[in-house]
């Protein structure tokens, strides 16, 4: 006889995780009866928790409990004959965004962290058993226990416009806990399995649209909004009837799993040992979860999801991505030191000086998130045309894919143009450069375009490392000038660093923070210090690395020295990626600004004129120097190389010592702030939680300084 989770959990006591449920916002379970137009009754059950769709629903202990009752009781009335389905779906717009994070954060010991993965088992599992089928009606947002949710159920809907559905677990530091990492492999086959699972959470967390739910198998229908619901429960009264069969391609006995599944783990071993080295737990304890999904029953999957999930919510890992995922969805969203709102001048059109690569991505993404008119400008009329074709291109290559329709295409192509006549800027209210990175060369365009646009238009420098009060030196309204640095992709990367001087006025700043949030951007406040926040502490990073070369370390051996902070480029991937000439000037301007704290070296030079530096293996990974590099080298490099623990001890105490100058200077408010940057501007792992909760358990803190950054530390719960 088969074991039920209610078999499974009937006799486990969920009692200490009562104190986890203070001040939940408990998810009420809404059931009625709805009679079909077969005159069968399907009882629904609608999760809501009161509030709007700015808080989702989520899935905490008080809401678990209450559900299992309600099925209880649904169970017994299909038992009864007095029901025939059972239907789930959410509020407006949401079915529910998982487990409640911060209960699970809070849990004091394994033990408990176990009875949070058997209590969603015990309760979820449920689904599957009323003695009648069971549907969910995926209404909007389905977030890891929300599509599990969907998973337990024996039929599942999607509404085509809900947000997002995904398993992102693994990006916090987790596993897909209530039955994902056993029921999804075996619903819709491995390869596609590990791709919601392990791949899309390591890819900044992508997310499926419900389009690709459907192609996936996830759900098994699909219906438009206007009428979701209404069709769901037809399409439902269909299966019940025997009218409508529900064909799944990758139905379990269709799975091929002696030849297939097995290949797909290793592959997948392989591609993660390769991008994200042996640091990161969580991807590795899914990818163990999913390789044994392929035999066994669901009693023992979930059996193994409540230890895997036990032993990783009570690791280092969870504690930093809790902290680091705080940062983002809630500092981010209210940044420290940002001016009130409505002091910001409106922006109805931009204006960008230059017309190359990093002045064709603003401009692309000025029209599409702020819609307004754009206005690029360059030395010559073959650049601004070279400048303005490309932009062109670039919305064309979206309107290929599919993400811009025709209409959307050419409203935005008739809102950007280009112009030789800088007196076409005088009704621009936000200016922006992107031009060479010299000062001199700045202060010109600076000074040149003020004579033209309103005494209140907003002035902006992407510099990445000069001093933002010395560009405006010669303005005559430098208190209209802020820093608005943007890291590369200028698409794909979240943030933004504003940077202040004394001159600056709360306006101008207001501004930059309104259009920032408009671009869809995180933006942190940071004062005007050489390498502001990002690239002062890549520097630190990158100068270590060729410090250890010019000793004389191996390549290799340098780059295998940093795999333990678990970065997701390697330094000299990173230097290569940057571009050599870039990372040569940060160099100077860091080592000029802090001597003896920032390495420089003329060898940089010489090796940024060369047009390739290292070679790299077809994943990217750099595998030597190319023959040219070799010759530069030649004689340049000393004979004492360092091992890897010395480089790795040098970066962490130097990564420390220059985070806590960087407090005492107040380039930031705190080190909240400096952790937000470099998660969003340099993809700091989740899992480090940033730098600074990472260089507390290393010991960096107490070694450099004699405190550490947090108190209490940031750490996973022992035993």
């Amino acid at each position: 006889m088969t074991r039920t989770a209610s078999d499974q959990y009937a006799k486990v006591d969920f009692s200490p995780l009562d104190a986890l449920a203070d001040g939940e916002v408990v998810t009420h379970s809404r059931a009625r009866d709805i009679r079909l137009g077969s005159g069968k009754v399907l009882a629904l059950i609608t999760l809501d928790n009161g509030r709007d769709h700015t808080r989702p629903n989520t899935l905490g202990p008080s809401t678990l409990k209450e559900l299992g009752t309600v099925l209880d009781g649904l169970k017994a009335r299909a038992a009864a004959g007095e029901i025939h389905a059972v239907g789930i779906t959410g509020k407006q717009y949401i079915l529910a965004a998982g487990a409640d994070l911060s209960d699970i954060s809070r849990v004091e010991s394994k033990e408990t962290a176990r009875l949070v993965a058997q209590l969603g088992h015990s309760v979820l599992g449920r689904l599957s058993e009323l003695g009648v089928p069971s549907f969910a009606f995926v209404n909007g947002l389905a977030l890891g226990g929300g599509l599990e949710i969907a998973l337990n159920s024996t039929y599942r809907t999607v509404d085509a416009s809900a947000a997002a559905i995904a398993l992102p677990e693994v990006f916090l530091g987790i596993i897909p806990g209530w039955g994902g990492a056993y029921l999804l492999p075996n619903l819709i086959g491995i390869e596609n399995a590990l791709e919601v699972v392990i791949s899309n959470p390591l890819k900044q967390n992508r997310m499926l649209k419900p389009a690709q739910a459907f192609d996936y198998g996830i759900v098994d229908a699909i219906f438009p909004a206007s009428n979701y619901l209404e069709d769901s429960l037809k399409w439902a009264d269909g299966v019940l009837g025997g009218k409508i069969k529900v064909d799944r391609k990758q139905e379990p006995g269709k799975i091929e799993r002696l030849t297939k599944w097995p290949i797909a783990i290793k592959m997948a071993r392989g591609m993660l040992e390769s991008r994200i080295g042996l640091i990161p737990r969580s991807p590795y304890a899914a990818l163990e979860l999913l390789d044994k999904a392929k035999s066994g029953t669901k009693a023992e999957g979930f059996a193994r999801e409540d230890e895997a999930l036990a032993e990783l919510v009570t690791g280092d890992q969870f504690a930093a991505s809790m902290y680091a995922f705080d940062l983002v969805q809630k500092r981010a969203k209210r940044p420290v030191g940002a001016p009130d709102k409505a002091l910001a001048k409106k922006v109805t059109k931009v204006g960008i000086i230059g017309a190359g690569l990093m002045a064709g991505q603003f401009a692309l993404l000025f029209l599409r998130k702020l819609q307004v008119p754009v206005l690029i400008t360059d030395l010559d009329q073959a650049r601004v045309d070279k400048g303005i074709a490309s932009i062109h291109e670039e919305i064309g290559k979206l309107e290929a894919k599919g993400r811009l329709d025709g209409d959307a295409a050419n409203r935005l192509r008739a809102l950007v143009r280009g112009t030789t006549d800088k007196a076409e800027f005088a009704d621009c209210d936000f200016v922006i450069e992107a031009v060479f990175e010299e000062v001199g060369v700045k202060q010109q365009v600076f000074g040149d375009i003020e004579k033209i646009v309103a005494d209140d238009t907003i002035l902006a420098t992407n510099t990445s490392s000069l001093s933002v009060e010395e560009i405006g030196a010669k303005l005559a309204h430098p208190e209209r000038l802020v820093g608005f640095h943007f890291f590369n992709p200028v698409a794909v990367m979240p943030l933004i660093e504003i940077v202040t001087t004394p001159q600056t006025t709360d306006a101008a700043l207001s501004t930059a923070f309104v259009v920032a949030r408009g671009l869809g951007k995180s933006a942190v406040l940071t004062a005007d210090a050489p390498g502001f926040v990002v690239n002062r502490l890549l520097a630190k990073v990158m100068g270590e690395a060729a410090r250890a070369i010019y000793e004389g370390t191996p390549l290799l051996t340098v780059e295998k020295a940093f795999a333990p902070i678990g970065l997701p480029m390697t330094p000299f991937q990173l230097i290569d990626l940057v571009g050599w000439k870039v990372a040569a000037h940060v160099q100077d301007t860091m080592a000029h600004a802090f001597p003896g704290r920032f390495f420089a070296s003329e060898n940089f030079h010489r090796l940024a004129e060369l047009p390739d530096v290292v070679e790299k293996d077809k994943n990217g990974r750099v595998t030597g120097w190319t023959k040219a590099a070799e010759k530069v080298l030649k004689g340049a490099v000393g004979s004492t190389p360092a091992t890897e623990a010395e480089i790795l001890g040098r970066v962490q105490d130097g990564l420390a010592q220059e985070i806590k100058l960087m407090l005492d200077e107040g380039v930031v408010p705190a080190v909240e702030d400096i952790d937000l940057c470099l998660i969003l501007g340099a993809a700091w792992p989740f899992i480090d939680g940033g730098a600074s909760p990472y260089l507390d358990r290393e010991g960096a803190s107490e070694r450099v300084f004699g405190d550490t950054f947090h108190h209490p530390m940031i750490k996973g719960i022992a035993g």
